[in-house]
Formats: structure tokens, C-alpha cells, sequence
């Protein structure tokens, strides 16, 4: 009876693992994509504002001068580069060469190890 009890413990105690992980896992992607999410929207604004959508809801003296947007290439590059850094850490798993180089480091280690 002990063992079974046991037994039990530590499939449950498994299983909370498998949804801490799973709930982490999770809490990632949400952040991952309200990060998507927020870069769309700010960079769809700044985009229209560069275009001149806006320009009839300006006062008719607001002085609009061309390069007042020329930063905005540079920030898409910034923020973009910061969001796929952001994808990769999150998707990091998912992706086929990083499963094979982890694989291919470990069987370097345990080969390591093995010929000690």
C-alpha cells in the first residue's frame, strides 16, 4: 500500500511539473505576442503620421518639415531587431537547428565524459 501511495505522490507531483512548465510556456507566448501586438500598433501610427494622414486634424500654422520622420526608419530597424531577439528566446525550442545543435552538444559532452 505504501508504494502505491508513493507511486501516486510522485505521478501528481509529475504532472504539477508538466503544467508549471506548460503555464510558463504559456506566459511566453502571451508576452510575445502582446509585444507583436504593440509594435503593429505603434509603428502602424507612426507610419500613417510619416504618410500624412493625420495632417488635416494639425493646426493650419503647425510647421511640418520632412525630416521630422527620418528617425523612423532606424527605429523600426531597433525595435524589429529587439522583437525577433524577443521571438527567438520565446521559439527557441521550436526551432529545428537549435534542437539539432543542443543534441549535437550533448552527445559531445557524454562522449567527453565517456572517454575520461
Amino acid at each position: 500500500m505504501m508504494r502505491t501511495d508513493s507511486y501516486k505522490g510522485g505521478r501528481l507531483e509529475r504532472l504539477e511539473q508538466k503544467r508549471k512548465r506548460a503555464k510558463k510556456k504559456v506566459e511566453l507566448l502571451k508576452g510575445f505576442y502582446n509585444h507583436v501586438k504593440v509594435f503593429i500598433l505603434i509603428n502602424g501610427l507612426l507610419y500613417l503620421a510619416k504618410i500624412g494622414l493625420f495632417n488635416p486634424f494639425l493646426p493650419e500654422d503647425f510647421q511640418l518639415v520632412s525630416y521630422y520622420f527620418s528617425w523612423l526608419n532606424l527605429h523600426l530597424i531597433v525595435w524589429g531587431s529587439i522583437l525577433l531577439v524577443h521571438g527567438i528566446f520565446v521559439f527557441h525550442n521550436s526551432l529545428p537547428f537549435v534542437k539539432r545543435w543542443e543534441a549535437r552538444q550533448i552527445k559531445k559532452y557524454v562522449d567527453e565524459d565517456n572517454s575520461k
